[in-house]
């Protein structure tokens, strides 16, 4: 039975590694989001991201941090190719062509945040109180969103 409704995620991306910058300059302001070493982030990726779904991009591990700007899911899940490349760092010699452990998604650049949204401001909004980003120990690098919560982020980024 086809999903009904979209969903709403947040990924987290360190901005010298791979920045919003970086894939708004992308090629069709496209890229597969590779390297997701995590079960349960893995586990979103697989089963809950479908094309179309929001995705909220959060620059993390830098100062400031906070919302860089927004994208949607662009592609089907499936599996990452650089958990069978030997040279790469993301390498997995466990995983299995056959069954990949491994899974990614393509996302594409939908839209910069007028004003970059700091973990500060989002902390300070009620409405975010219960966002899984901002509780104690919350280090996955992809994460649900709710509908409301994707709402108030949007409107701290102005739009």
């Amino acid at each position: 039975m086809p999903r009904e409704t979209r969903s709403y995620w947040l990924v987290k991306s360190e901005p010298d590694v791979f920045s919003f910058d970086d894939l708004w300059k992308a090629k069709g302001r496209r890229t597969a989001w590779e390297g997701v070493r995590n079960y349960q982030a893995r586990n979103f990726l697989r089963d809950g991201m479908r094309v179309g779904d929001g995705v909220i991009f959060y620059h993390s591990s830098c100062e400031p941090a906070g919302v860089a700007g927004f994208a949607e899911v662009a592609s089907a899940p499936y599996a990452d190719p650089t958990q069978f490349d030997p040279a790469s760092e993301y390498h997995d010699p466990a995983s299995d062509r056959a069954e990949p452990r491994w899974i990614l998604v393509d996302v594409r650049a939908t839209e910069r945040a007028p004003r970059f949204v700091e973990l500060a401001a989002l902390r300070a909004a009620p409405e975010l109180a219960a966002m899984a980003l901002l509780k104690r120990g919350s280090r996955l690098s992809v994460q649900p969103v709710t509908p409301a919560e994707w709402l108030a982020v949007r409107r701290l980024a102005g739009l």
